[in-house]
């Protein structure tokens, strides 16, 4: 008997210390992000740009880009709005985008739980794809930042800012 309660107890111990070493971080110092706006929620990874050249060299151009690091980039709509001219049923999305040099290509997606990198299997779950221009800055942002208003949605990193319009 006391030898069933020392496996079981080591078993425990073992699956438990499994769990908090592969459990992800959530503390104040992550870097990740929530911005709220009365009607908007963008929840995100902030990957510093390191000394990098980000888009068209970390992040290639042509190739799905999840906006963020680790799981998607959430958007949740309080209400139903248009981004770009495109309505979207208010809910909750994931973000990913096709960067280029002179314009991206904005995607939402149905499917929030997949990991950030797995777009391109889950393209069928696609509601939205439009394009906007790059805003090309003469000073680098070091980290990824993405801001909300009621007219947009901005994603700033490195020498990039893409802006997307929203009108509620």
């Amino acid at each position: 008997m006391r030898v069933t309660k020392a496996f079981f107890s080591l078993i425990a111990i073992f699956l438990a210390a499994t769990t908090i070493s592969y459990a992800q971080p959530n503390h104040p110092h992550s870097p990740h992000d929530t911005i709220r706006t009365k009607d908007i929620t963008i929840t995100y990874g902030r990957p510093y740009k390191k000394g990098r050249v980000i888009f068209g060299k970390l992040e290639a151009y042509g190739q799905t880009y999840r906006c963020g690091a680790d799981e998607p980039t959430l958007l949740t709509f309080a209400k139903d709005v248009k981004l770009a001219g495109h309505p979207v049923k208010a809910g909750t999305y994931a973000l990913f985008a096709v960067p280029n040099a002179t314009s991206w290509t904005i995607i939402l997606n149905t499917n929030i739980t997949q990991w950030g990198t797995e777009h391109d299997q889950n393209a069928s779950k696609d509601i939205l794809k439009f394009d906007v221009p790059v805003v090309n800055l003469s000073t680098p942002v070091e980290q990824l930042t993405m801001t909300a208003s009621n007219t947009s949605i901005t994603l700033s990193w490195d020498l990039v800012k893409v802006v997307i319009p929203v009108q509620f």
